[in-house]
């Protein structure tokens, strides 16, 4: 597995808010179903609200990495409304050297939740 995912998701496992976005850079852009999240302010406002309403955490299940680019295959498990759901989601990082300048995840099913 890439360093900068491998970081990744132990932060956010660990729901550790500044280690998380410190694998970004400034001007990172997070794409989720519809929403498209810009930018520092945005992604620590995007991931703290995530990383106290539905207590998330991720299992890396595969991944291929080539240069700058890291597509990665996860399970995510959260609460909603006061229960687990699990999802199958894949994800598609682009760095700009050890930071994720860019990623796009796709949740199977619907990403927005219901």
């Amino acid at each position: 597995m890439s360093e900068a995912l491998r970081r990744h998701v132990a932060a956010f496992n660990g729901r550790d808010l500044h280690a998380l976005l410190d694998g970004f850079t400034d001007d990172a852009v997070w794409i989720t179903g519809s929403s498209v999240v810009r930018g520092r302010d945005e992604l620590t406002e995007l991931f703290s609200s995530a990383m106290e309403q539905l207590l998330p955490t991720l299992t890396v299940e595969n991944v291929i990495a080539d240069g700058d680019q890291i597509a990665a295959q996860l399970t995510e498990r959260l609460t909603h409304n006061g229960s687990e759901q699990i999802f199958a989601i894949a994800g598609f990082y682009r760095l700009d050297g050890d930071r994720i300048a860019s990623a796009k995840v796709y949740r199977e099913g619907s990403a927005e939740l219901g």
